[in-house]
């Protein structure tokens, strides 16, 4: 079974050299800390910089330097800073490669919601809106399953959706698994995580084709 930071070094797989990345609050921001060093990546914050780089050490983080989640971060040389305008413009006009998005609950059919639990305050939807209405590829991070051990990834979703059928990928902390138009496909396993374990962690339609290897980190 992975930890939020496992979560985050098997998504980091997917990015690609060349590939500009939005990385969304929570466990997508750690994604960066997993990167190859072997390759060229640009990553994005909506609140206006292009080159974020990995989180800052104790006692050197730049209280003006933060990401879309008010986190401190650092900038990589050649780092550009910019209003929300243009950040949005980057977003809208599908010039990110992928999207990496936290959720609390993604439906079989690629359902995302991932902003509002009803009764509880809330600021808005923020950038997640824009997000999911443009990319192409969206990855979500998350926990297969809530605090009271019920299934987050479901038939339907059940809080107020973000986006529709926007999702391509989904990493927990059991399992990959690809959203296809027959349901969720299962590709890796954990470590130490049993397909059995993923099936009863999974409300919707979980498709398991063949020996599904245990992911490799």
């Amino acid at each position: 079974m992975l930890d939020k930071n496992g979560i985050a070094q098997r998504i980091a797989k997917e990015v690609k050299d060349g590939y500009y990345v939005n990385l969304g609050i929570g466990i997508p921001t750690l994604v960066a800390n997993f990167v190859r060093d072997d390759i060229q990546v640009e990553f994005q914050s909506e609140n206006g910089i292009l080159g974020m780089g990995p989180f800052p050490f104790e006692g050197e983080e730049d209280a003006d330097l933060i990401n879309a989640g008010k986190q401190t971060i650092t900038a990589l040389p050649g780092a550009s800073f910019f209003d929300s305008a243009m950040s949005f413009g980057m977003i809208r006009g599908q010039h990110v490669d992928l999207t990496i998005l936290g959720a609390m609950e993604v439906a079989e059919n690629g359902d995302i919601a991932n902003w509002k639990i009803p009764g509880k305050m809330v600021k808005g939807m923020g950038g997640a809106m824009d997000l999911v209405a443009s990319a192409e590829n969206i990855i979500v991070a998350m926990m297969h399953t809530n605090k009271a051990g019920d299934s987050k990834l479901l038939k339907r979703c059940t809080l107020p959706l973000t986006g529709v059928g926007c999702v391509t990928k989904i990493v927990t902390n059991l399992a990959v698994l690809e959203v296809t138009e027959n349901g969720f496909k299962l590709i890796e396993r954990a470590p130490g995580v049993s397909v059995e374990e993923i099936q009863k962690a999974t409300e919707g339609k979980l498709i398991v084709e063949g020996d599904v290897p245990e992911m490799k980190l």
